[in-house]
């Protein structure tokens, strides 16, 4: 994954994400296969680059009757940090006018942000956070993600898994899609959802549309009432219509998202990570 910005780590529930990020962080050994952090194997080298890395991984753990401020000065103590990158790391949070509330009366969001300053401590290189918008009502993925953006903006690495991936994709600048332990693709979102333009029709008589339109050899899949044809100009698209004598009540064009190329993607993949060939 590229350094600096937000790289987004997707797939279903169960397609190994949790896994990966446990090797990757040394909490589990794989079967196969190398792992390297910062050019370093892990986990043989990982006490080496393992002060340049902060994760949340499970349900952080702090102390329901400390302030926000005391259970990150006691962390700090821990992991031998001075006491000025606690205020340092709530105001990167935007937890400073809150920091002495006990931390039982924090909303999940702010706890989990709590859980992202507490990463922010070591002044790491690269954060890990595994689901970190699961449970959250509206207000918390919204500064959870608002968070995540800045911190890749200011040139951190984050690696952020998930199985929502409409909600990646507003704050990730890469991805990696896995399904079933497996690695399906790979890059930029921009290259992923992009030159992936259709155009949908909804027209009264969708069996003439879509010889119509096949005649101009744009590829055409029945989606319900419409036809959702691959081409980029919705205007070409409607003139193939009306040069046919066919009006449409909607032509629009559509983006995927990357939840449809990730479905699209991974459709020939079977139980267990084996190919399904398209004809089965």
């Amino acid at each position: 994954m590229p350094a600096g910005g937000v790289h987004g780590f997707l797939g279903p529930n169960g397609s190994g994400k949790t896994t990966t990020i446990r090797m990757l962080l040394g909490l589990a050994r794989p079967d196969s296969g190398q792992i390297r952090l910062f050019g370093e194997p892990v986990p043989e080298r990982l006490h080496h680059v393992v002060g340049r890395i902060g994760a949340i991984v499970e349900q952080p753990k702090f102390v329901p009757s400390f302030s926000g401020r005391r259970n990150l000065e006691v962390l700090a103590a821990a992991i031998d940090v001075p006491r000025t990158r606690v205020e340092a790391v709530l105001e990167e949070v935007g937890l400073r006018e809150r920091a002495r509330d006990p931390f039982r009366r924090f909303s999940l969001g702010m706890k989990q942000r709590l859980a992202i300053a507490a990463t922010l401590l070591k002044d790491p290189d690269l954060l890990v956070f595994d689901e970190p918008t699961n449970g959250l009502d509206p207000a918390g993925i919204h500064d959870v993600r608002a968070t995540m953006r800045r911190l890749g903006d200011e040139g951190r690495t984050v690696l952020v898994s998930s199985h929502v991936l409409a909600e990646v994709q507003q704050v990730a600048d890469t991805v990696s899609i896995v399904a079933r332990g497996r690695l399906v693709a790979s890059g930029p979102v921009a290259e992923l959802v992009g030159g992936r333009g259709q155009v949908r029709v909804v027209v009264g008589d969708v069996e003439a549309a879509g010889r119509a339109l096949d005649a101009r050899g744009w590829a055409v899949t029945r989606d319900g009432v419409a036809l959702l044809v691959a081409a980029d100009d919705p205007a070409a698209v409607n003139e193939a219509l009306a040069r046919a004598g066919l009006y449409a009540s909607e032509v629009r064009g559509v983006r995927d998202d990357l939840e449809s190329v990730f479905l699209a993607l991974t459709a020939h993949v079977g139980v267990g990570g084996t190919e399904r060939r398209a004809d089965a």
